[in-house]
């Protein structure tokens, strides 16, 4: 059975930090893992180019001092954030550079890294088991939305994208989307690690997926060979799809959705909506995307 020994957890010290990091403990329950929470600050050098255009050496000067100062404080906030989870649920403090996690409880680091922030987050997250990041909502002082698609494209993970609120369960009832697609098949065998414990499985289709020969049971009939029971759950005709998976979702009491991400062309998904735009936008469970 696969395992989860690493979660990487990139937090930005906002309001959906805490929401981030409970998720990550409740996918970590089961296996004891380490969780590597680390708050990545632009390094100044790289503001430099984007502040220095028409603007005087003390101007300049003036705007450095000023981003050094709010990146203090998310990075003091953070600190808080976390500071404060690992004291509600008891989880103990680990150095960064553990090799070897307690096989008894979960463990918990903190790493402040100072640079480009899509490069650090795309190396430590290849060197993860899965990232879990916080939604990317866009009424936030800082979005997340870069980072979670250099993650998705450039990381070779899978990742899972906490909601907006905290949670209070994670991985008891879970919904897989399926279309027949190697990025559904990505997500499918990324989400076995959660499937094992689950309450309940469900796999949502669509008719057209049967409609072209193929069977929703051979899904179901390889879960099994995992020991995973899963019920077929054929979705309506709605055109629009993105809103039928939630809506199916909430009405299941689903607390986590396991999909591909973009199955057609990021660009086409952009300029004409799509599932995986939909879901990033609005779902308010946790989403594991794979691709």
């Amino acid at each position: 059975m696969l395992s989860v020994k690493k979660i990487l957890i990139p937090i930005q010290g906002t309001p959906l930090s805490e929401s981030t990091l409970t998720t990550a403990y409740y996918l970590s329950k089961n296996y004891n893992a380490h969780l590597a929470v680390i708050h990545i600050q632009p390094d100044r050098k790289d503001l430099i180019p984007l502040t220095s255009e028409g603007l005087s050496g003390s101007m300049i000067e003036e705007v450095m001092n000023v981003a050094a100062s709010e990146n203090q404080k998310r990075l003091k906030l953070a600190r808080e954030i976390f500071d404060n989870f690992i004291d509600k649920y008891n989880i103990e403090l680990t150095d960064p550079d553990l090799t070897e996690p307690a096989k008894e409880k979960i463990t918990a680091s903190f790493t402040n890294m100072v640079g480009r922030e899509n490069e650090l987050i795309t190396y430590w997250a290849r060197l993860s088991d899965i990232t879990v990041i916080s939604h990317p909502d866009s009424d936030s002082e800082i979005s997340s939305s870069e980072a979670l698609h250099t993650l998705l494209f450039d990381s070779g993970r899978p990742i899972i994208i906490a909601p907006k609120q905290k949670p209070l369960t994670t991985g008891k009832k879970i919904c897989i989307c399926w279309n027949g697609s190697a990025e559904s098949a990505a997500a499918l065998h990324a989400s076995l690690r959660w499937l094992h414990y689950a309450e309940q499985v469900y796999i949502l289709y669509t008719n057209d997926y049967e409609n072209h020969g193929k069977k929703i049971q051979d899904v179901v009939n390889y879960l099994k060979f995992h020991n995973i029971q899963a019920t077929p759950h054929q979705l309506g005709n709605d055109r629009d799809v993105g809103n039928t998976i939630l809506s199916t979702c909430n009405e299941i009491g689903a607390d986590m959705l396991c999909m591909g991400a973009y199955s057609h062309p990021r660009w086409q998904q952009l300029i004409l909506g799509g599932v995986t735009r939909y879901m990033l936008e609005n779902a308010n469970i946790s989403v594991l995307m794979n691709r």
